[in-house]
C-alpha cells in the first residue's frame, strides 16, 4: 500500500530481491535480468510488447510483474514465429532451469542418432532464444535458462491440456497420487534396489528412464507388441485407454512403469520415456527456417501493370455506380446496424456481381468515407459529401484513395454471411466485421509479393504456409490464413496486383509512396464521343468524360460493361431524360455533337415519338387527376381494363379524377404504355429529376487497433527514463531509523522495494530536517488519482502542508502534499 507496486500475489520471478553484493553474477529473477539491461534493451522489450506501457510501469519490478501476467504473455506468444515458439515449448518440457545444451538437444535431437540430424535448428537457436529474451519470456544465462512461470503454465503438458510437443507429464508428476507400495513394485520390476521412501524411488526411476544405456537394455527385454504400443504413443497424444484386463504387452509396460496410470481406464507415457524413444527431440518436426515463397509463375512486368490498371479502372466504375445507386433512396440501416440480406442481394444484382463481391465494394466505399448512414430518424445509407469531392479528382488519385483505405481498414467483408459466437448472422456494414489483424496481414502478404522478382506471382499454398510459420498459434494462424486468402482476392479485383503479381502502383502503395503517378500513365484517357448504331445502342470506346457520362446515364441503359461500354436507348430511358428537363431538340443536338457516327433514323424516330407523346397527358393532385385535350385518349384509358385499379372517373370532357396518388397514377399510366407528365398547381410541367441525397459530413471510419500501438522513439525514451527513475527510488538504500527494532514493520529498516510507514509527525520532521541539511529523502506518494509511486526528493521548502523540492525521479522541481506522503526515509549518503 502506497508503494506504487501491484498488490496481491506477485510472480516470484518479479519479486525475488536481487543480491546486490554479487555484481556480475547470473540474475536470480526476471526483474534483476531486466534491471541489468541497458536502455536500448528495455526499449526493445517495450517496442515488442507495447501492452506493457499501459500505463507506464513505475519501476523495473512493476515491469517484470506486468510482463508475467497471463494476458500479456498470451499476446507475446501469439506473436512468436514457429521456431521461437518451439523453443519456448521445449523449455516448458525441459528441466527448470534448463542449460543451453539441453535445450539444443531438445530441438535438434541427441547427436549420433538418426533423429539428431541437424536441420538448421542449432544454427537458428541463438536467434530464437534472443527473441524470447528480448520479449522477457526467457531470462537467465545460458547455464540456467528459465521460462517465465506463466508461459510454462500455458505450454507445459497437463492432464486437461496436452502439450503442443505431444509429451506427457514427468514420472514425478504422474506418480504423485500413486501408493508407495505400487511405486516400490515398479522399482523392483525394473531391477532397481528398494528404497525407504517414495521420493527416492521416483528419483531412481527417473534416473533409469533418462539413462540411454540402461533404457536400451530394459527395452531389449520388451515383447515386440510392447514396442508397437509405445510407437503409437511416442509422438502424442501420450494417453491411451486400457481394458480392466489389459493384454500382456500392456501389462509388461505397466508393471515396469513405462506406462503409468492416469485414471482407472487410461494410461500415459511418461515424458522421460517418450524423450528417449524420440531420440531426445521435443518435437516430431522442428522448423527452424521459414518456408520459402518462390515465384510460381512469372509474367512480364508491363503485362502485370496493364492488367492491374484494367482492374483499377473497373474498380472505380463499380464504386461510382454503387454509390450513385444509393444517392436517391439508399437502403435502410438495420436496427442492430448494417445492411439487410435483401438489400445486399439487390445491390449485387444492380452491380451484376455476386453477394461476396458486392459486400467487398460496399465495405470499401464505407472505409474510404464515400458511404455512411445519414443519421435521420429513419436512417438510410447515402453518399457523403466526400463522394462529390472524390468524383472531381483524376482517376488515378481516386484509385489511390480506395487503395489506401483498403490497406489500412480493419473491416473484413469476407465475414459477411457468417455467424458470430451468439449465432447471429454478420451483415455488411455491421459493427462486428472489424478484425484488428487485417491491416498487418495485408501488408505482410503484399510484402511477400514484393520480395519476388518483378512480375512473379506465388503459389497461394506456399504463401499461406509462410504466414502460418510466422504466427503458428492456433486461432491466430487460422484467422491470418483466411485474411491472407481474402487479401489475394481483394488485391486482384482492386488492381493492387495483376495476374497474381504485385503491380508497380501496388508496390508504391506498400512503400508509403503515392501510387497515382505510376497508375496515371497506365489508364486510358477519357473519350468525348460514342459510336451510335442502328440497333438503338451506343458504344463507348473507353471511359467517358464526366459530363458525357452523366447525360448518357440518364438517356440510356447500360447493357454491358468492359473495355467498351454498350448503352441501349429505350422509350423508358428517353422519357427519363425528358422528365429530367431535356427537350427532344436538346437530345438530338447532344447525340449529334458526341457521336462519331451519324445519328441513326430509328433513334431519331424514338426520341421524337416519345417527346411527341410526353406531357400529352397531365397528372396533378385532386387526390390526383388526368388532364388531356384529346378526349378520345381519355376514353381509351377508361376502357382499358388495366386502369381499373387507379379508380378513374370522368369529371369533364378533358379531365379524369383518380383515387390513386399522383406518383402511383404516373407509374400506372406509364405501365400502360403512355407517357404522362406531372404538372404543378399552376399547370406547369414538373421536372422529376430527384435531388441527390447526401449525409452530413462524416469522418473516415477509425480502424480497430490490434492492441496498443507501437510506441514511437520519443515515447519509448520517456518511458525508459521514467522506469529507470522509479527503479532508482524503489531500490535506493535507506538509513535505518533510530526506532528500528531489527525486525522490520513500522519504523523498521528500509528494505529496497518495501515502503516503511511513518506517522504524519515523523513525516513532517524528516522532510523539515532534510530541507535544513539539503539532503535527499525517499518518499511514497499517492496522487489525486490514487496512483501510488516512490520518489527520491531533495526538499527545499516545507510550509502550508506542502513540501517543495527537487524530484530526482522526475528530474524536475515539484510540490507534494504532505498528507499524501505515505512514508519517508533518509537515504544513505552515497545513494544520490
Amino acid at each position: 500500500m502506497g508503494t506504487g507496486r501491484l498488490t496481491g500475489r506477485r510472480d516470484q520471478e518479479a519479486t525475488t530481491v536481487p543480491d546486490t553484493s554479487t555484481a556480475g553474477s547470473a540474475p536470480r529473477s526476471l526483474a534483476e535480468a531486466l534491471r541489468a539491461r541497458d536502455d536500448d534493451g528495455l526499449g526493445a522489450l517495450l517496442r515488442a510488447r507495447p501492452d506493457l506501457l499501459s500505463p507506464v510501469p513505475g519501476d523495473v519490478t512493476q515491469l517484470a510483474t506486468r510482463a508475467g501476467t497471463r494476458a500479456s504473455v498470451v499476446r507475446a506468444l501469439d506473436h512468436l514465429d514457429r521456431f521461437a515458439l518451439q523453443a519456448a515449448e521445449a523449455l516448458a518440457v525441459g528441466p527448470e532451469p534448463c542449460p543451453y545444451a539441453v535445450l539444443e538437444s531438445l530441438l535438434s535431437g541427441d547427436t549420433g542418432t538418426t533423429s539428431g540430424a541437424d536441420n538448421g535448428a542449432r544454427a537458428e537457436l541463438p536467434r530464437a532464444l534472443a527473441t524470447l529474451r528480448e520479449q522477457a519470456l526467457v531470462w537467465g544465462d545460458d547455464e540456467r535458462l528459465r521460462l517465465v512461470r506463466t508461459a510454462r503454465e500455458l505450454l507445459a503438458p497437463s492432464a486437461t491440456r496436452p502439450s503442443p510437443t505431444g509429451l506427457g507429464p514427468t514420472v514425478a508428476e504422474a506418480t504423485g497420487g500413486m501408493s508407495p507400495t505400487r511405486i516400490q513394485e515398479i522399482v523392483a520390476a525394473v531391477g532397481l534396489p528398494p528404497t525407504h521412501d517414495p521420493v527416492s524411488a521416483v528419483t531412481a526411476l527417473t534416473g533409469l528412464f533418462t539413462d540411454p544405456v540402461r533404457m536400451s537394455a530394459l527395452l531389449d527385454e520388451a515383447p515386440a507388441e510392447a514396442h508397437q504400443v509405445l510407437g503409437r504413443l511416442v509422438w502424442g497424444p501420450p494417453y491411451g485407454e486400457v481394458t480392466p484386463h489389459p493384454t500382456p504387452p500392456v501389462r509388461w509396460l505397466r508393471d515396469r512403469g513405462l506406462l503409468l496410470p492416469a485414471s482407472a481406464r487410461t494410461v500415459l507415457l511418461p515424458r522421460e520415456v517418450a524423450l528417449y524413444l524420440r531420440g531426445g527431440l521435443a518435437h516430431r518436426l522442428t522448423e527452424p527456417l521459414p518456408p520459402e515463397v518462390p515465384a510460381h509463375r512469372e509474367h512480364r512486368p508491363q503485362l502485370v501493370d496493364a492488367n492491374a490498371a484494367g482492374q483499377a479502372l473497373a474498380a472505380l466504375s463499380t464504386v461510382e455506380e454503387l454509390v450513385k445507386s444509393w444517392e436517391h433512396t439508399g437502403p435502410a440501416v438495420l436496427r442492430s446496424g448494417g445492411l439487410s440480406v435483401r438489400d445486399l442481394k439487390r445491390t449485387a444484382a444492380s452491380l451484376d456481381t455476386d453477394e461476396p463481391s458486392a459486400a467487398f465494394w460496399i465495405e470499401l466505399s464505407y472505409a474510404a468515407g464515400l458511404l455512411a448512414g445519414d443519421g435521420e430518424a429513419d436512417e438510410r445509407y447515402a453518399p457523403t459529401p466526400a463522394f462529390d469531392d472524390w468524383l472531381e479528382i483524376p482517376p488515378a488519385e481516386r484509385w489511390s484513395v480506395l487503395a489506401a483505405a483498403w490497406l489500412t481498414a480493419t473491416r473484413t467483408p469476407g465475414l459477411v454471411g457468417e455467424q458470430d459466437a451468439k449465432g447471429r448472422t454478420l451483415s455488411a456494414l455491421g459493427a462486428e466485421l472489424d478484425r484488428s489483424a487485417a491491416p498487418e496481414v495485408r501488408r505482410r502478404v503484399l510484402g511477400l509479393l514484393a520480395a519476388l522478382p518483378e512480375g512473379g506471382s506465388p503459389d497461394p499454398a506456399a504463401l499461406l504456409a509462410r504466414l502460418d510459420w510466422e504466427r503458428p498459434v492456433r486461432g491466430t494462424s487460422e484467422l491470418r490464413s483466411r485474411l491472407a486468402r481474402w487479401t489475394l482476392t481483394e488485391a486482384e479485383v482492386l488492381g493492387v496486383t495483376g495476374r497474381g503479381a504485385l503491380a508497380a502502383p501496388g508496390r508504391a502503395l506498400l512503400e508509403g509512396r503515392d501510387p497515382a503517378p505510376l497508375l496515371a500513365p497506365l489508364l486510358p484517357e477519357p473519350v468525348d464521343h460514342v459510336l451510335l448504331q442502328a440497333d438503338l445502342t451506343a458504344v463507348a470506346p473507353g471511359p467517358l468524360r464526366r459530363a458525357l457520362a452523366e447525360v448518357l446515364a440518364v438517356l440510356a441503359e447500360v447493357e454491358s460493361k468492359g473495355g467498351a461500354t454498350v448503352y441501349r436507348f429505350t422509350p423508358g430511358s428517353v422519357r427519363r431524360a425528358l422528365d429530367a428537363g431535356h427537350t427532344a431538340v436538346d437530345l438530338q443536338s447532344f447525340l449529334t455533337e458526341h457521336s462519331r457516327t451519324p445519328v441513326p433514323q430509328p433513334l431519331s424516330y424514338l426520341i421524337d415519338d416519345v417527346a411527341r407523346r410526353h406531357g400529352h397527358l397531365r397528372v396533378g393532385a385532386a387526390s390526383s387527376y388526368v388532364r388531356c385535350d384529346d378526349d378520345g385518349m381519355l376514353n381509351e384509358i377508361l376502357a382499358d381494363k388495366r386502369s381499373a385499379g387507379l379508380g378513374l372517373r370522368r369529371l369533364a370532357p378533358t379531365v379524369l379524377a383518380a383515387q390513386a396518388e399522383p406518383t402511383a397514377l404516373l407509374d400506372g399510366l406509364r405501365a400502360m404504355g403512355y407517357a404522362p407528365a406531372a404538372e404543378s398547381r399552376t399547370g406547369d410541367v414538373l421536372l422529376s429529376r430527384a435531388d441527390a441525397h447526401r449525409t452530413p459530413a462524416r469522418a473516415l471510419p477509425v480502424p480497430v487497433p490490434d492492441g496498443p500501438p507501437v510506441p514511437d522513439p520519443t515515447l519509448l525514451g520517456a518511458a525508459v527514463r521514467a522506469i529507470r527513475a522509479g527503479d532508482l527510488a524503489a531500490t535506493a538504500v535507506r538509513k535505518e531509523p533510530a526506532s528500528a527494532t531489527g525486525t522490520g514493520g513500522p519504523g523498521g529498516p528500509g528494505t529496497p522495494g518495501e515502503l516503511p510507514r511513518t506517522s504524519a509527525a515523523e513525516t513532517l520532521a524528516t522532510v523539515q530536517a532534510a530541507a535544513l541539511t539539503g539532503s535527499a529523502v525517499w518518499i511514497g506518494y499517492v496522487n489525486a488519482d490514487g496512483a501510488a509511486s516512490q520518489r527520491v526528493i531533495a526538499p527545499v521548502r516545507v510550509e502550508g502542508g506542502f513540501v517543495t523540492g527537487y524530484d530526482h525521479t522526475a528530474d524536475e522541481v515539484r510540490t507534494f502534499a504532505l498528507h499524501r506522503i505515505t512514508g519517508v526515509a533518509e537515504l544513505e549518503e552515497d545513494q544520490i
